[in-house]
């Protein structure tokens, strides 16, 4: 036993001989080099294709079948040996002058981590190696003799030195990566390599989230005294409902940021009153009913909604797609969906109308010619055939979409561009205020510009806002086939065929009657009062049947929920004279095609009705909205509150819309409370 004990004092001292002393400093940079490179792959590299094939021979398998055979004390003995005489042959080959990559060089100029050496460092514990490209798991029984091992001798080392937070934010994530590669540590300064280990399975380290949303603060207090004016555009975009409905039910309650509450509230079809024959092409309606979560101020609720034409008198359709084919989309929430979304799309239209389709990576084709939409089966093929890989060269693609649009419209006809893409531009024109630029040039040519949004990660939607609000067009999200269904068939009308374009609202509210008011949501739609008269600021297109919902919170001169104290020597009106109106209603609109704007003007009158019906439901939805945002507006109302108010005023609802909306309020409200 004495030769036993002997001869494995003898291995550990030779392993820890040779185990250079660990190098803090130097670790955190290789960490930092490899996930730069790694950033740098994402859209040249396809993923690592998982598989749970095993080898039925080799090195390792041999090695392990005989360990099988031996005695625990000679398995134990024989482990040690190959793993020190390992390490021994492989050091000269690992030593940073030999790493391609990390010889203190700012940038990688070779194939990342490829010839002798292979990167390993730190992570929970777990034994895995990057070799080649690949992530690997160790096999099990060579993993824990590889961890009791260094468990034994390996030094403890100095706490690694701390990262940028850009840096470290990519690891944080959960989405998987493109390019398959995971880095572990031995515990020791040295690198350590399992490079024949056989895999059971790839393990993808997440990609940084670079999801980017609008910033905009939410609508403050404004004091009727000093500024009694409110104007803004309208928006009929739905995708920031879309987005939050995919983060609740991933587990995570959205950040306020991606909360829109005007596009929550306008997600909903909503029977407001029509226009009648011969009218303007919408009608707008408001109501004033006491706010559910203050009892001391009131909810001005604006309903505007638009002609529904028959569909056998609509104008011929001429539609672009445009599609995002790098590398970002694939993934199967993402091209995948797209060909299945748009192909729903083509049971809309008729022998009128035409498509085309543009596509864009790394540059900018035409894959379908403009081809009637009665060619089903040849537009469908043009679809299928579509594959993912390359840069986003968004703005090539952009410029010969528009140029195909320009062939195909003819006097009387609507064209409209679909851009489907994650939103990842990363060639050409990327920020988001150059495209606002280009965009509004190219609207002027009469195409109109809607934006379909697919997965998540790395979804931009500030660029697909400035894209679809500056295109005469709407942003939606799509993340089902079902969404697919309710903004492509069941809604498309409203989608394809506008009624009304550049719609504006201003408010002028009453200070002899309201002291306070906040308009809620509509913050990146603000204009300038005097934009209002202005026909050439552009602003949000009503389609065929749409209804758009805007709500101010007003709080009546006097009461107790007057949030600012009045001016010492401040007036109330400049006249003597009062009135009972709350405000005046303002809304410009042109007819398609046309420069010139009509006015539509109605007084806001005192009502003290109930919040019920189709004005009840959109209030329960912009209180959702509220209590996602966080607001300090809501006082004690809670979701169960917001809950019970959309159940009460659910009414007609022959899609399920307004029952999914209450299952997300109590999802929420259950994820409010971890």
């Amino acid at each position: 036993m004495s030769d036993d004990r002997d001869d494995l004092d003898d291995l550990k001292a030779a392993f820890t001989a040779a185990t250079p002393a660990p190098d803090a400093a130097k670790k955190a940079a290789n960490l930092a080099l490899a996930e730069k490179n790694f950033a740098a792959l994402q859209e040249t590299r396809q993923a690592a294709r998982p598989t749970s094939d095993r080898p039925t021979h080799g090195l390792f398998r041999g090695v392990r079948t005989m360990i099988a055979k031996l005695s625990p004390r000679a398995a134990l003995t024989t482990t040690t040996a190959v793993l020190a005489v390992g390490l021994v042959i492989s050091l000269p080959q690992l030593t940073e002058r030999n790493l391609p990559g990390f010889s203190g060089q700012p940038e990688l100029t070779e194939a990342p981590l490829g010839g002798s050496g292979t990167l390993s460092l730190e992570d929970s514990g777990t034994d895995r190696s990057l070799s080649g490209g690949r992530v690997v798991d160790a096999a099990p029984g060579e993993a824990d003799l590889v961890e009791e091992f260094a468990a034994q001798e390996a030094p403890e080392p100095p706490a690694p030195a701390p990262m940028a937070e850009a840096e470290t934010r990519g690891l944080s994530q959960s989405k998987p990566a493109t390019a398959a590669r995971k880095q572990t540590g031995n515990g020791a300064g040295g690198l350590l390599s399992l490079q024949s280990v056989p895999a059971d399975d790839i393990v993808t380290l997440p990609e940084p989230n670079t999801e980017a949303y609008p910033e905009a603060e939410s609508n403050p207090l404004k004091l009727t005294a000093e500024e009694p004016v409110s104007t803004f555009s309208i928006d009929v975009d739905t995708a920031s409902y879309a987005i939050l409905r995919s983060t609740i039910t991933s587990g995570r309650l959205p950040n306020p940021e991606q909360v829109r509450i005007e596009e929550m509230i306008n997600y909903f079809p909503y029977d407001y009153a029509a226009p009648e024959a011969g009218e303007h092409p919408f009608k707008p309606t408001v109501s004033v009913v006491p706010t559910p979560w203050n009892n001391g101020t009131k909810l001005v609720h604006i309903a505007i909604q638009g002609q529904k034409p028959a569909m056998e008198d609509r104008p011929p359709l001429n539609l672009v797609f445009l599609i995002d084919t790098s590398g970002s989309m694939n993934q199967p929430n993402k091209l995948p969906l797209l060909k299945q979304s748009l192909s729903l799309m083509l049971s809309q239209l008729t022998e009128q109308d035409q498509v085309a389709i543009v596509t864009y990576a790394g540059s900018a084709g035409q894959v379908l010619a403009p081809t009637s939409a009665t060619e089903r089966s040849t537009i469908l093929n043009a679809l299928q055939r579509l594959d993912a890989g390359g840069s986003t060269a968004g703005q090539a693609g952009l410029q010969q979409a528009y140029a195909v649009a320009e062939g195909m419209a003819e006097e009387g006809e609507v064209t409209r561009v679909i851009l489907a893409t994650d939103g990842d531009f990363n060639v050409g024109l990327s920020d988001p205020e150059a495209l606002k630029d280009y965009i509004a040039e190219k609207r002027e040519s009469g195409s109109y510009l809607s934006v379909l949004g697919f997965g998540r990660g790395n979804l931009d939607d500030a660029t697909m806002q400035a894209l679809a609000q500056n295109g005469n067009g709407q942003a939606a999200y799509i993340d089902t086939l079902s969404e697919a269904q309710k903004v492509l068939v069941d809604q498309a009308a409203g989608a394809m065929f506008p009624i009304a374009d550049d719609v504006k609202i201003q408010v002028e509210f009453n200070p002899a009657q309201i002291s306070e008011y906040r308009l809620i949501g509509y913050e990146t739609r603000a204009l300038k009062r005097e934009d209002f008269n202005n026909d050439k600021v552009d602003a949000g297109d009503i389609g065929a049947g749409h209804s758009v919902t805007a709500i101010y919170e007003v709080t009546p001169a006097g009461s107790d929920a007057e949030l600012v104290d009045p001016l010492r020597y401040g007036e109330v009106a400049a006249s003597g004279e009062t009135s009972d109106e709350l405000g005046f209603l303002k809304l410009r609109y042109k007819a398609p095609g046309e420069e010139a704007s009509t006015l539509i003007e109605a007084p806001i009158l005192p009502a003290t009705a109930e919040a019920e019906g189709e004005a009840g439901f959109a209030i329960a939805i912009a209180s959702f909205g509220e209590l996602l945002k966080r607001s300090d507006f809501t006082g004690d109302w809670s979701y169960d509150d917001a809950i019970a108010l959309a159940n009460a005023t659910k009414g007609d609802d022959a899609y399920g819309y307004r029952a999914e909306a209450i299952r997300l309020m109590r999802l929420a409200s259950s994820l409010s409370e971890q």
